[in-house]
């Protein structure tokens, strides 16, 4: 009597043949548009910003050092900082978090 009905329950797959691909495909979808997109369109626009940064533009570091850019190696991935007359230091271009309007670093 019991085996039967179990039997039964078991030979009923919720949400059909297709349902778990489906919900595979949703949560893909899901994936895509809320994570590697927008984190995909962050990456190239900062690749953008590292490649159109010259001498002379005031950074902002993602420590939060502000200065002025004195020298950019182009055979690494380097450029040297010019935070006030005689301090220079120098960090990876990764590192440079905005390009910030000239006359930043006077009004500070």
């Amino acid at each position: 009597m019991f085996i039967s009905n179990a039997h039964a329950a078991a030979s009923v797959a919720p949400g059909g043949e297709y349902g778990s691909l489906i919900m595979l495909a949703v949560f893909g979808l899901v994936f895509y548009f809320i994570i590697y997109r927008p984190q995909a369109k962050r990456v190239k626009e900062h690749k953008s910003l590292m490649s159109s940064m010259n001498k002379g533009d005031e950074i902002l570091t993602n420590g939060g050092i502000i200065g002025k850019i004195a020298k950019i190696s182009e055979d690494n991935d380097y450029i040297q900082i010019e935070i006030s007359t005689d301090l220079h230091i120098t960090v990876k271009k990764d590192y440079v978090s905005a390009v910030l309007p000239k006359g930043t670093m006077k009004s500070l």
